[in-house]
């Protein structure tokens, strides 16, 4: 497997021997208790495709799966990550979209993190794990679980059907902003089937030209709009593709500051982004953190978390 992208914190460990990672994994794990501070030695700082190797050297030295070891001998938030590490990324994000809607509730936040900042290629991968994990399409099970206009911008989402190419069209970049002024600030009642077509179909270049256009025509910027127009999943949807388009990591950035300020964290998603970022781009989120809230990523992670979890999160987020 290729490396992810050249702005992650996780890079490739030099002199790399999975058997020599599998056996200290293993010892960490014999006998009585657990010794955490292994697990975080090697986890963290191997990459995807490293771990996938010291999966497969657990396997024929232990005969068992390293997964389910650390499954039943870790515990909370550290087996989160540490499980979440050890998954490829589609594998990850289908598993994650799966507990979102499986359990009691949906947690919209998942289905809106992920199926609005993967790419066609990733989004049309995440569907092919789905299906043959779980034996049911993810659109059947978004549609089971969800309803009317915010089920109806997911399940576009899911068909993977961006324009992905650099095309900027002018005429229907005015035509697009002109269109969604009409379906929403300008009428009494919005028509949000036009936000989903120009905003889950044009391509990126192409957007960042409809909300130029869109700025000057309505005097305000396309989130407001969105904000005075529309409320709870469907507002979170389109505000998270808008913030997307103009910015991923300023996107995920925004999203770790909210789990963590306040009283208590959202860990599902403070885990989620750490997981699924750290070998992408969390370089450029923890830029933009800074650059957003005048405060390291690492400092408040630190401030917000503790123990195990605290230390692999750290990890993850590699250094202030």
């Amino acid at each position: 497997m290729a490396a992810l992208g050249n702005r992650g914190t996780v890079t490739e460990a030099a002199g790399f021997n999975p058997d020599a990672d599998a056996q200290k994994l293993r010892v960490a794990m014999k006998g009585v208790g657990t010794n955490e501070a292994a697990i975080i030695e090697v986890l963290p700082y191997r990459t995807i495709a490293q771990r996938q190797r010291i999966k497969e050297a657990f396997k024929l030295a232990v005969g068992k799966d390293l997964a389910d070891d650390l499954s039943s001998e870790l515990s909370g938030n550290f087996r989160s990550v540490a499980l979440g590490l050890l998954m490829l990324p589609p594998v990850y994000d289908a598993y994650e979209l799966r507990n979102a809607i499986k359990g009691a509730g949906t947690e919209e936040a998942c289905l809106i993190d992920i199926l609005a900042s993967r790419s066609n290629a990733e989004i049309n991968t995440i569907n092919a794990f789905y299906k043959k994990q779980y034996g049911k399409s993810l659109e059947d099970d978004v549609c089971g679980d969800t309803s009317g206009m915010f089920q109806r911008v997911l399940v576009s989402l899911i068909s993977a059907g961006r324009d992905e190419s650099d095309k900027v069209d002018e005429a229907q970049a005015i035509k697009d902003a002109k269109e969604i002024f009409e379906a929403g600030e300008a009428r009494w009642g919005t028509d949000e089937v036009k936000f989903l077509t120009v905003l889950c179909v044009r391509n990126q270049k192409h957007l960042i030209r409809v909300f130029e256009e869109y700025q000057k025509i309505s005097g305000r910027d396309i989130e407001d709009s969105i904000k005075r127009e529309m409320s709870g999943c469907l507002e979170g949807v389109f505000l998270a593709i808008v913030k997307c388009i103009r910015n991923k990591p300023a996107f995920f950035a925004e999203r770790l500051y909210k789990s963590m300020k306040g009283l208590g964290t959202t860990d599902s998603v403070l885990v989620r982004i750490m997981v699924a970022r750290a070998e992408i781009d969390m370089l450029d989120i923890k830029a933009e953190f800074l650059k957003m809230y005048g405060k390291t990523l690492y400092s408040f992670i630190k401030g917000d978390t503790s123990g195990d979890y605290r230390k692999i999160l750290l990890a993850l987020c590699g250094g202030e």
